[in-house]
């Protein structure tokens, strides 16, 4: 499981980055990166969804159903849990320290080391990311956050100072410890059960719909789809 530590690195080699480079990003460069990451998004979620499905045409087709019954299931609940309220408070607080580093830089060093730690660690994609590496040691969705990661740390840095990149060691914490977490505390049961495959199709088909927010193309509730990886092996186990 090698996925918390290659986020924690891209966050450094971003603050590096950011630290050494004295002009930002162009916007070519910026939407270089960005329809980039949606790609790989894309590529890497439908990885997860392939490596998960066996058997026949139909089991296949049977797997692949389930799974989005549990996406869309797993998303009313989120909605009832109103995981993207939670979300978006967190991300507001972030916000607002950074608007005011943006009036007054460079800001604070603690603020800065807070938001950054904050948007970090309650990305979905990270904790989708978390759950695959634990489960089947599928590093790749930490990978992208990784390259997220440090893209927006070449920003921190220049608002904040260099202490902002000390969020790396938090995000490695609070990421291998998930997935520690689900490699013994989840994981037996749930080979045992055959079930880790249903939760790895409902992490790919959820981390799809990243790529849309990536991309601008919508915006999307993310933290609502994440109690589908509790959904979709419950609706397997169900379904046989």
């Amino acid at each position: 499981m090698i996925g918390a530590f290659l986020n924690a690195l891209g966050i450094l080699v971003g603050a590096l980055f950011g630290l050494a480079r004295r002009q930002p990003a162009t916007a070519q460069t910026q939407a270089f990166f960005k329809s980039a990451l949606g790609a790989f998004t894309v590529f890497y979620g439908l990885r997860l969804v392939y490596e998960n499905i066996h058997g026949t045409f139909f089991a296949c087709g049977k797997q692949i159903a389930a799974a989005f019954l549990a996406v869309i299931l797993g998303y009313w609940l989120g909605r009832l849990l109103r995981l993207q309220t939670l979300s978006n408070r967190v991300g507001h607080h972030a916000a607002t320290l950074l608007a005011a580093a943006q009036k007054t830089p460079p800001g604070p060093p603690a603020a800065g080391l807070l938001a950054a730690t904050a948007l970090f660690c309650a990305a979905p994609l990270g904790l989708l990311g978390a759950v695959a590496d634990g489960l089947q040691d599928y590093y790749y969705l930490l990978l992208v956050k990784a390259v997220m990661d440090g893209l927006a740390m070449m920003s921190f840095v220049k608002m904040f100072r260099w202490p902002v990149a000390f969020a790396a060691l938090p995000v490695f914490f609070f990421f291998n410890g998930l997935a520690w977490g689900v490699r013994f505390g989840l994981q037996p049961w749930l080979v045992g059960q055959g079930l880790a495959g249903a939760v790895g199709i409902a992490a790919g088909l959820v981390t799809c719909t990243v790529a849309l927010v990536i991309l601008e193309v919508r915006r999307v509730e993310l933290a609502n789809y994440l109690p589908a990886l509790a959904v979709a092996p419950l609706l397997a186990h169900w379904l046989g």
